[in-house]
């Protein structure tokens, strides 16, 4: 009880005391002006969605067409192909002639080993009025024979136990037809020799017809070489 009296006394002694600086009102609340800047809250799923942005942009600027692709003309892309024989060096080793040559060009030749060689599909080829007037398609057995020229460029070769004077058909085996050859197209004919016989005049070959890098036709040769 005492003690309660004595709080109150001094609560009261203490408001009712005058202020030491009677000039200032005691009832003037002092000003404060503190700025605090809000932290900026950046969420994961921001912080992915620059990234993707930015490495779309990215993606879409490395898959963008060169300046040199798109000036290069389509015609200036492909280069020719190789002439290692032309037409008159084929003449003077094969003998057949129009309308049965059926070799245009040499692309590449190792004596007695393979060459490969090409032939121009055109739509004036002797064989499309009728094989056949509304679809031209290049014959079978004249992919065979084309086939065959270029395998005669391999054997008929003095240099290498050939003979310029004439070969035959021996027998062929395992022949398959791929896809059709239509007018237009380049057909590239690879011939192996894989054995050769110089006592009976005999060779047997290995040979694959391509057109645009896929298989077209492909089979075994047995060719015979004579003068008659």
């Amino acid at each position: 009880m005492a003690s309660a009296v004595l709080s109150q006394s001094l609560f009261s002694s203490l408001s009712s005391s005058p202020s030491r600086n009677p000039k200032k009102s005691v009832d003037t609340p002092l000003s404060f002006s503190v700025s605090l800047k809000e932290p900026r809250v950046i969420s994961r799923s921001h912080v992915v969605s620059t990234h993707f942005k930015k490495a779309h942009k990215s993606f879409i600027a490395n898959c963008a067409p060169s300046d040199d692709s798109a000036e290069t003309p389509i015609e200036l892309k492909y280069p020719a192909f190789p002439t290692v024989m032309d037409i008159n060096q084929i003449r003077e080793i094969l003998p057949h002639r129009f309308p049965f040559l059926l070799v245009d060009r040499v692309i590449e030749y190792k004596p007695g080993v393979s060459a490969v060689a090409i032939k121009n599909v055109t739509i004036n080829d002797n064989f499309f009025p009728g094989h056949f007037p509304e679809r031209p398609i290049m014959p079978g057995v004249l992919m065979v024979e084309a086939m065959a020229q270029v395998g005669g460029l391999v054997m008929l070769q003095p240099e290498v136990g050939g003979s310029r004077d004439n070969f035959f058909f021996a027998g062929i085996d395992k022949v398959r037809f791929r896809k059709p050859v239509i007018a237009g197209d380049t057909l590239v004919m690879r011939m192996n020799l894989i054995k050769l016989q110089k006592r009976f005049g005999i060779a047997k070959m290995e040979g694959k017809a391509y057109v645009g890098g896929e298989v077209v036709c492909e089979g075994e040769f047995l060719m015979a070489m004579g003068s008659e």
